[in-house]
């Protein structure tokens, strides 16, 4: 057993308490790994918040991290101690009928385990002042160190900067895959892109290594407008500054629509008018951003039956095991950017702060 700090979340709605925690050696089929880097996201702060459905507290939240194996349990093969790895919220078992074809990404092999905040056996690793606490997403890398299944596993290119690649294991990866995955950008194309966050800039930077000739990102916090375009937005606005719904702007704007418009927030109200902004006949709208539980789209009928497309991506659409080394490959030979998206770098007891910065949109 191994005793660490880890930032567990108590209970809904109260930030995160720095703890010493015991972390149970990995069972057959399962990796513990040392996390050097991990970083935030929004859906940690969504199931912090409470609104999340399926969130099991005291929990150690995380699923943007990079770190090193320190042991491997009986029968796992692909890793071993010593190895540079990702851990994947979203596994790849290689066997289910979904890893068996080709038109997912979604692994289901411990899908119901990894919803209940529990290790494929049905039990934690994690404890804590005597308590049981709970995993999240399979990956729980705000931890020094973690359990996960040796499916949820990803090694990588040794050399690579942890600090760096981390991001990888969300964010970057599931905005270029919306992308060049989910949406199959066109060279020459026109793209609409709502929210400016870390996703919705790693979706221009998908957009722009397509090839599109024009990038409209579009975001209130005028703040972001520079970085969008740093990352390949041609044109930036804001909803705030026109009288008509964002879409009809769009459409006035792009002679008809965008051919591609991706909804990067988790807001149903923009899912709605980034599907409305597709030119008809052809446009395509991905929805990228989680909305909170219980929440549903709408949009009228006719605007699919004139034949615009409405899509959803998870994780950018990569078959996790097999394309995340292939990522961290492209960025360590300056194909996709990922130093460009960190903005702050805190000490680990500093983790409420980097919360409160991603709030406030810094």
């Amino acid at each position: 057993v191994i005793k660490c700090k880890a930032a567990i979340a108590w209970e809904a709605g109260k930030p995160l308490c720095l703890e010493e925690v015991e972390v149970a050696p990995p069972k057959a089929h399962e990796v513990r790994i040392k996390i050097v880097a991990t970083a935030v996201c929004h859906t940690d702060a969504y199931t912090l918040s409470g609104a999340d459905p399926e969130g099991c507290f005291p929990v150690i939240l995380g699923h943007e991290g990079a770190g090193i194996v320190e042991s491997v349990g009986e029968g796992v093969t692909k890793v071993k101690p010593g190895d540079t790895v990702i851990p994947l919220y979203i596994p790849q078992c290689g066997e289910c009928k979904f890893c068996k074809n080709p038109k997912t990404n979604l692994c289901q092999k411990i899908r119901i385990t990894q919803g209940k905040g529990l290790m494929p056996d049905g039990t934690s690793r994690f404890t804590c002042k005597g308590k049981q606490i709970y995993h999240f997403m399979g990956t729980s890398t705000f931890s020094e160190y973690t359990v996960v299944a040796d499916i949820s596993v990803a090694k990588i290119d040794a050399a690579a900067p942890l600090d760096k690649v981390c991001l990888l294991g969300c964010g970057i990866s599931t905005g270029y895959g919306a992308a060049v995955n989910t949406a199959k950008v066109e060279r020459g194309s026109t793209c609409a892109v709502f929210g400016l966050g870390g996703v919705g800039l790693a979706v221009i930077m998908g957009c722009k290594i397509a090839g599109a000739s024009r990038i409209i990102g579009i975001d209130l916090n005028k703040d972001k407008y520079a970085k969008a375009k740093e990352f390949g937005a041609t044109e930036c606005l804001s909803p705030q500054d026109f009288k008509k719904p964002i879409q009809e702007v769009l459409v006035e704007m792009t002679d008809g629509g965008v051919d591609y418009s991706f909804e990067c927030i988790g807001n149903v109200g923009v899912m709605r008018a980034a599907l409305e902004a597709c030119h008809k006949g052809w446009g395509v709208s991905v929805i990228v951003g989680v909305a909170a539980a219980g929440q549903e789209i709408s949009t009228r009928p006719f605007q699919l039956v004139t034949g615009r497309t409405w899509k959803g991506t998870a994780f950018g659409g990569w078959k996790s095991v097999d394309n995340v080394p292939k990522l961290v490959t492209e960025y360590m030979s300056k194909k996709i950017k990922v130093d460009e998206f960190v903005t702050h770098t805190l000490p680990f007891d500093k983790i409420n702060e980097a919360f409160e910065l991603m709030h406030t949109g810094k």
